[in-house]
């Protein structure tokens, strides 16, 4: 009894993490060549990567179905519970109309919220959920406030390289490779549900400073809220290294901030050697 926390893989909560938080993540499809593996379960993201720079074969990922939402939300109401899934943003997937036709038929027990988000930014809005739940809130309660503040989420990415936007068809090659030669690094944001283009860098120092700037433009991090630092690829060093050269933003609230890894269903198009900040902005509550 009670209420059912679940999301996607797409949030980057590892099957190991969920099990900590007590919710349930549903595994994405990757695909490499004609080999498909489940997101976090049959392939790890340290594994993602590695496939990623060391094959030709560049992966795709495929959205949820109605029928596996269907058998989801079946099983997690089953002992009388509630459940509140939180989706990927419905901009950057169908999965999201998937999960509200298969909450159609569990009416009044499961609750889907497009997150308008992604990766880390969707993560945290899952985070809040169990928050909620953790104070009480029924399934619908906990549905309607992630509605409410789902707006004050600010998440923004600096990408170490244009190449697999450019696999991905996001850029020409011509805008890629002229990139490349001016050490142009891309600043993207999540805006209204979609991945948009903030901003280019000459360098990964300017690129620190842009991330910088967004966070202390939106009123800084919210720090009774949750928020996450995350990063692509086989290691952290650049993402510690903006640690460092951030600590103005967080010193005095925290003693460090948290990190995460980036999965397949954004690290496919961002490529390794991406970092990116995810908060509730403090101007809106």
């Amino acid at each position: 009894m009670g209420v059912k926390i679940i999301t996607d893989s797409a949030s980057d909560i590892t099957q190991a993490f969920a099990g900590k938080l007590g919710i349930k993540v549903i595994p994405m499809t990757t695909t490499f060549g004609s080999t498909e593996y489940l997101d976090g379960v049959t392939l790890t993201n340290r594994e993602f990567f590695e496939k990623l720079v060391e094959t030709d074969e560049f992966p795709h990922t495929s959205q949820i179905n109605p029928f596996q939402y269907e058998e989801v939300f079946r099983q997690a109401v089953s002992d009388g519970s509630e459940a509140v899934y939180i989706a990927l943003s419905s901009k950057l997937s169908g999965s999201c109309g998937g999960a509200f036709a298969a909450a159609a038929e569990f009416e009044g027990k499961v609750f889907v919220v497009d997150s308008e988000n992604v990766s880390i930014g969707q993560q945290i809005l899952t985070l809040y959920a169990v928050r909620l739940r953790e104070q009480g809130l029924s399934a619908a309660e906990i549905a309607r406030e992630l509605e409410t503040r789902r707006g004050d989420i600010r998440v923004l990415a600096l990408l170490d390289t244009l190449e697999y936007l450019k696999k991905g068809g996001r850029i020409s090659a011509t805008v890629a490779f002229a990139g490349e030669l001016l050490s142009i690094k891309p600043v993207v944001a999540v805006e209204n549900g979609e991945v948009v283009l903030a901003g280019k860098a000459r360098g990964s120092k300017n690129g620190n400073n842009l991330l910088m700037r967004f966070v202390e433009k939106n009123g800084g991090i919210h720090f009774d809220m949750p928020y996450l630092l995350g990063y692509s690829g086989l290691d952290d060093a650049l993402l510690q290294k903006y640690i460092r050269d951030s600590e103005a933003l967080y010193k005095g609230h925290i003693n460090e901030m948290p990190v995460c890894s980036i999965g397949s269903t954004i690290g496919t198009h961002v490529g390794p050697g991406a970092i990116a900040v995810a908060f509730f902005c403090k101007g809106n509550g």
